[in-house]
């Protein structure tokens, strides 16, 4: 039994990893490899081009399990390259800066792996008293990455999470 489960795993393992994609990022300029492996990148150029965005853009999307109720959080959204750069950045700084402290940031993992109350979010290592996660808590409120669910509860909102793991994604480079 043992064996046949290793088995099927490692068949799973194979399968997963034959059509595992090269995550780097292509030359700016030039043809892509590959249409398949790059068809959001092609989508992209192509929409952009349709809107003369010729300085290029960017475009967040997601599809990812929200929660134990096992609904989706399903986003996307695209900037032109040229209205971000010429945008108010030090409007976006709170927001930015809330996920730049660590206690917080094992908050939001601890309730994106199901906790929500404060009682529970106390249990984790690292993230101080009752009264510091409140108080982190209400940073990450005021930021927008989370909200109050009632009776002492707390979650990304859902139009949240994509952004939120794009987010992290981006910074693991």
């Amino acid at each position: 039994m043992l064996a046949e489960r290793l088995t099927a795993l490692t068949e799973r393992v194979a399968a997963l990893e034959a059509v595992a994609v090269d995550a780097s990022p292509p030359a700016p300029t030039g043809d892509l490899p590959d249409p398949d492996a790059f068809w959001a990148l092609h989508r992209l150029r192509s929409e952009l081009a349709e809107l003369g965005e010729a300085d290029g853009g960017v475009m967040i999307v997601g599809t990812v399990a929200a929660g134990p109720s096992g609904g989706r959080a399903e986003w996307q959204q695209a900037f032109g390259t040229a209205a971000l750069l010429e945008s108010d950045w030090t409007s976006l700084a709170d927001t930015v800066a809330a996920l730049g402290q660590p206690v917080r940031l094992r908050l939001i993992q601890g309730l994106l792996a199901g906790r929500s109350t404060v009682a529970e979010l106390v249990e984790l290592d690292g993230v101080g008293t009752t009264g510091q996660i409140y108080h982190h808590l209400r940073q990450l409120v005021a930021a927008g990455w989370l909200q109050a669910a009632g009776r002492g509860r707390y979650e990304v909102p859902p139009h949240r999470l994509v952004p939120l793991l794009v987010t992290l994604g981006a910074a693991r480079g």
